[in-house]
Formats: C-alpha cells, sequence, structure tokens
C-alpha cells in the first residue's frame, strides 16, 4: 500500500492514518482469502505453473474486495488509483517470491547453469514433427534447440517456437555462429536423396546427425526426444521405396496356407513379418535352426499380442529340405496354398569352402522341396533367388542359378505338369541380412577399426530386407510358371563409399595419409574365394516390364527336364564322394558362364592334398 501510495504521489509517502487503514484493510482481507484458497498449504519449490494459478486466483478475489472499497465506494485520504496499483504490485511481490523459492529451492537455477554445456541443436523440419520436437526439447534438460532449417523458402526468417527459421544451405554458417552440436532430422517422410544431400552438409559442417523414425512409427504417438536415434546407413542407401499394391500382396495370402522355409533367416523372418499382415488361416515356419526358429516364432507372437498383425495360426516346425519325408509329412497335413522357398546357403566363401554342402542344400534341396510341392498340389513355388547367379564366379551362385534352372525345366516339361506355378525372384544384397557388411561395418567402427575391406572397386547393389520382402510376394503373385523375376536394386555402391559413410555417420573421421590423426583406417584384404568385384541382374537382355514398376521379367534360356536330369544325377554321384574337382566340373557343365576364379578350396580337399 505504501508503495502504491508513493507512485500515485511521484514521492515517498508519509505515515499517515488514511494509509495505516489502507494497509491494515489490506491485511484484513488478505491473510483469510490466502488461508482459504490454500496458497500457504502449498509447497513451492517442488510447485510449478498450478501453484502459480493459486496466486492469481486468490491475489484476483483480493482485488475485487479491495477496489469496491477504495475504488468504487471510496475513503477519504487514499486515491482511488491506490485501489487498482495496489492489487498489481501485491500480485508481483507474492508469485515473485513464490517464484524465487521454486527457482532456488528446486534446483531450476542449477538447471538453468547445466544448460550452458548441453548440446545445441537445430531441428530441420518446421512441420508437425519439428514443432513437436522442439516442444519435447524445451521440456527436456538433454538439449538446447537454436534455429530450425526447412526447405521452404517462404518461411525463411521467420520464427516459430521462439525460434528462427533459416535456410538449410546456411548450415555450415550457422554451426559457427550459435555452436551446434547436432542436426535434428525432424522430417519423417524425407526421400534418401534429400536425407543423403543434408548428411554432405553436415559432414562439411563437422556435426552430427540425428533423425526421427519413419511417419508411420510417429502415427499414432507425440515426438518425444526419446524417439530420436543415429541417421542409419539404412536411411540412406537404395533409393525410395514405392509402396505395395495390395492386390498383389494378398493375392498368394489372404486366406490361405502358407509355408516358408527357411523361416529363420534374414529374409524368411521378414517374408513372414510381411505375410501375417494379409491376413493368412495358417502360417507354417520351416527351418533347420532350433534357436533361428524360436526367435521368428517368438517376434510374430510378439507383433499379434501388441495388436501390429493379424491373429494368424503360427505352426514352428523343425526339418531340412533335403529330408523328403518331412517335406511329404508337412505338406500333406497342412495342404499349403503357396511356398516361399527360401532356406539356402548364401555366405559365398563359406559355400566355397564347402562345395558339396551347398550344392546339396541349394541345388536339390531346392528341387525336391519343388517336387513335393508339385505333388501335394501347391498352388504356388516361389523361388527366392541372387543377383550372384548370374555368370556366377562361385559355387553358391552357381548352385542358386542350378536351383532356378529346375524350375525353369520342371514347369515347363509336359510330364511333370502340375497345377504348381514355380517362379523365381532374383535380386542383390540385403541390408542388415546375415552376412552383410554392414552390421560387419558397425562393429569394427565400434571397436576403433579397422574397416576390413576386400577390394577398393568392389561395388554392390542394397535394398533394405522389408521392401525385398514385399517384392518377392509381389513378384510370385505375377507368376504365370516358369517366371524369373528381377528386382530393380537402383544403383550399386562402391563398398568403400559405404564404409566412408558409415563412419561419417558415426561422427567420426578416415584415417589415411591426408588425415594421419584420423579415427578409423580403412584396410583392404584382397578378393575372397569365388568373390565377384560387381554383380550383375540379368543374363539375357531386354527384360520385360510387369505391372510392377519395380519387378522385371527376364528371359533365362534352360536345359529340358530329361536333359537336366541326367546331368544332376552324375552331379549327385559326385556328391556322394565328394569329388570337388567333378563337382566343379559338371557344375560348368550345367551353368553357362560359370567361371570358378580359383583353385579347389575345399577343406577336406586341402587337408586329403596336403
Amino acid at each position: 500500500v505504501w508503495l502504491a501510495m508513493s507512485l500515485r504521489f511521484e514521492h515517498w509517502a508519509a505515515l499517515n492514518a488514511p494509509l495505516t487503514m489502507a494497509a491494515s484493510v489490506a491485511t484484513v482481507l488478505a491473510l483469510p482469502l490466502f488461508v482459504v484458497t490454500g496458497l500457504y498449504r502449498a509447497i513451492f519449490r517442488y510447485s510449478g505453473l498450478p501453484a502459480l494459478m493459486s496466486v492469481i486466483r486468490a491475489v484476483g478475489v483480493y482485488a475485487l474486495a479491495y477496489i469496491t472499497i477504495f475504488g468504487l465506494v471510496g475513503v477519504p485520504g487514499v486515491p482511488r488509483s491506490v485501489a487498482f496499483l495496489q492489487p498489481l504490485l501485491l500480485l508481483v511481490a507474492v508469485g515473485g517470491s513464490r517464484m524465487l523459492a521454486w527457482i532456488w529451492l528446486g534446483g531450476h537455477y542449477q538447471r538453468l547453469i547445466q544448460r550452458c554445456d548441453i548440446p545445441r541443436v537445430l531441428v530441420f523440419g518446421a512441420g508437425s514433427a519439428g514443432r513437436q520436437l522442439v516442444g519435447a526439447i524445451h521440456n527436456s534438460p538433454e538439449m538446447e534447440a537454436v534455429a530450425f532449417l526447412d526447405d521452404d523458402a517462404s518461411l525463411h526468417g521467420s520464427i516459430l517456437k521462439g525460434l528462427k527459421i533459416h535456410d538449410p544451405a546456411q548450415l555450415p554458417e550457422l554451426v559457427k555462429r550459435y555452436k551446434i552440436d547436432l542436426v535434428l532430422l525432424a522430417m519423417p517422410s524425407a526421400s534418401r536423396q534429400r536425407r543423403n544431400e543434408l548428411l554432405e552438409l553436415a559432414s562439411q559442417a563437422h556435426v552430427q546427425v540425428r533423425t526421427l523414425p519413419g511417419i508411420m512409427e510417429l502415427a499414432n504417438g507425440q515426438v518425444s526426444v526419446s524417439d530420436l536415434r543415429e541417421l542409419e546407413i539404412e536411411d540412406l542407401l537404395g533409393r525410395d521405396p514405392v509402396p505395395p499394391q495390395p492386390q498383389l500382396l494378398d493375392k498368394n495370402l489372404r486366406g490361405k496356407v502358407v509355408l516358408v522355409t527357411g523361416a529363420g533367416g534374414s529374409i524368411g523372418s521378414e517374408l513372414c513379418r510381411q505375410i501375417i499382415q494379409s491376413g493368412p488361416t495358417q502360417l507354417l515356419l520351416l527351418e533347420l535352426n532350433e534357436y533361428a526358429l524360436y526367435k521368428v516364432n517368438q517376434d510374430l507372437e510378439k507383433l499379434q499380442a501388441e495388436g501390429l498383425a493379424h491373429r494368424v495360426e503360427l505352426i514352428p516346425l523343425l526339418g531340412s529340405v533335403q529330408n523328403a519325408e518331412r517335406l511329404r509329412e508337412i505338406m500333406r497335413t497342412w495342404r499349403p496354398h503357396t511356398v516361399y522357398h527360401a532356406a539356402a546357403y548364401k555366405h559365398v566363401p563359406l559355400v566355397e569352402h564347402n562345395p558339396a554342402e551347398g550344392v546339396k542344400n541349394n541345388v536339390f534341396g531346392t528341387l525336391l522341396t519343388a517336387q513335393m510341392a508339385a505333388e501335394q498340389g501347391v498352388e504356388d513355388f516361389v523361388l527366392v533367388s541372387t543377383d550372384k547367379a548370374v555368370r556366377p564366379t562361385n559355387i553358391m551362385g552357381t548352385s542358386k542359378r542350378l536351383a532356378e534352372m529346375a524350375l525353369q525345366a520342371l514347369a515347363a516339361d509336359p510330364a511333370q505338369a502340375s497345377n504348381t506355378r514355380f517362379s523365381m525372384v532374383r535380386f542383390g544384397n540385403v541390408l542388415g541380412s546375415s552376412g552383410s557388411v554392414v552390421p560387419l561395418f558397425r562393429q569394427q567402427i565400434k571397436e576403433g577399426g579397422p574397416i576390413t575391406l576386400t577390394h577398393a572397386d568392389i561395388t554392390r547393389y542394397f535394398m533394405t530386407i522389408p521392401e525385398a520382402a514385399q517384392l518377392v510376394i509381389q513378384a510370385g503373385a505375377m507368376a504365370t510358371g516358369g517366371d524369373v523375376f528381377v528386382l530393380d536394386m537402383g544403383e550399386p555402391v562402391k563398398i568403400i563409399d559405404l564404409a566412408r559413410r558409415m563412419v561419417e555417420l558415426s561422427g567420426l573421421s578416415i584415417k589415411d595419409a591426408n588425415n594421419p590423426g584420423g579415427d578409423i583406417e580403412l584396410k583392404i584384404n584382397g578378393l575372397r574365394p569365388g568373390e565377384k568385384l560387381y554383380e550383375e541382374l540379368l543374363i539375357g537382355d531386354n527384360p520385360l516390364p510387369t505391372q510392377h514398376p519395380r519387378i522385371m521379367k527376364a528371359h533365362e534360356d534352360f536345359l529340358d527336364w530329361a536333359r537336366l536330369t541326367l546331368k544332376l544325377e552324375h552331379l549327385q554321384q559326385s556328391l556322394a564322394i565328394n569329388d570337388v574337382p567333378q563337382i566343379r566340373t559338371l557344375l560348368k557343365e550345367l551353368v553357362p558362364g560359370y567361371q570358378p576364379e580359383v583353385e579347389v578350396v575345399d577343406w577336406v580337399h586341402l587337408q586329403h592334398k596336403a
């Protein structure tokens, strides 16, 4: 009251009777109101906005009473303006004192000091995800948002959530100006090309990039700081996937019994995850490895329990594709409509060192499974093949091409005619599969290097496992019999560039002659047995388009069934005695284009030779 009087008269007011009376009335009014509204029960060091609101409510009620007495009715010697000034000053004093208690006793001043040491970040994307992310950062002690970056030129210079929006081209300059530690990519639908461009800018500015999950992962929830993850190489490789065509996905699956061989492998397990999205009645999981079968079955049951997949009867089955009686028993019992044959030995050096087992599994296991499918009336049989089957230099690729030829011959021979439509789908490397360089490079970077490469010029095609599995299903749905489908893998990637990019994503640098103080060294070991510098997808030319833009249909020559079976019998005889030189000779006769580039490296053969 005294301060309000002093402001009114523009000099320090004397303590007189009107002032004393106005102060007494203020005390009599305020104290009971503050008690009733619970102002004195709040522990302000642990309170925030709710406690401040209770202060505003209490002072608001008080102000109505005080203004009525000294503003509307009036008291001699007390200016009416004091009735309005005093409640405002009271609100500032009461609210301010409690705010100080909250800051000091609650430790918030320490957090303000600590913010000086937390990472300073730029948020790329001023859309919905970016706004939510900045809101989450403002409430987090983990980082401090400094500004936005956005591709929309009309937004540049605008203020959003208290932060200025800048042109992404200014990134290197902004990193220096604001001492930025991180760039957060809040554009879940950004293309791989745009992500690559941003990473290039970030590497020039020597700043790390983190990203939010994909748009579908964010659809049902709010964005939080914990959603951020490192930008993975999978986000940058390949090209943007084409949305699947629902009618192709469902054709061989919905309401049907489906069998997947090699169900615990990288491709097999992802096929199973995609298949249960289309609602088959039963899904048979055939796998030789006990743990792999247990793991894929657990993963699928978890998806169903979380409501992320249809309720499908899962039937995990242990067994080998080389066991005719087991295959016949399974197919006779459940009568599958569709078989996806993903069981194979696919690691090039291992199969090169164990060629007989590779051929038995990849060729005769495939042929046996196909024959059992035809015998038991399976409608569609789809072989998962590989680009290494094209002009192969190794046993693994040759065995996969021979498996393709066996299916082509089966489909074309009238004597073997059945209602089963045989097809095969050929594609390159999938990211994250067993044997892929990506997990190997990750582990080597984690251990501080070196990253081991077989050759500086080696290139490979890459595709994500989910996209590959979806395309396999869609290709199989277009089969008419004996079809060889080839997936569009985009542009090939140099493995040495892949290694460099993975090092950059880890916030590290390459150690070489130009940068001897770098973190990770690249070491060239030389090509392994049977390994090619580059892979191809087509043996012949002029592939035919299909109704799907990423799936082509190849025309590949093959031996007729009569000639093929005769040569396969000779091959089986050589396999039985592990005559590896003869096995290779027969494979050369069977598979045009097979040109082994190394001597026999079968472990048993080498041991006997020694």
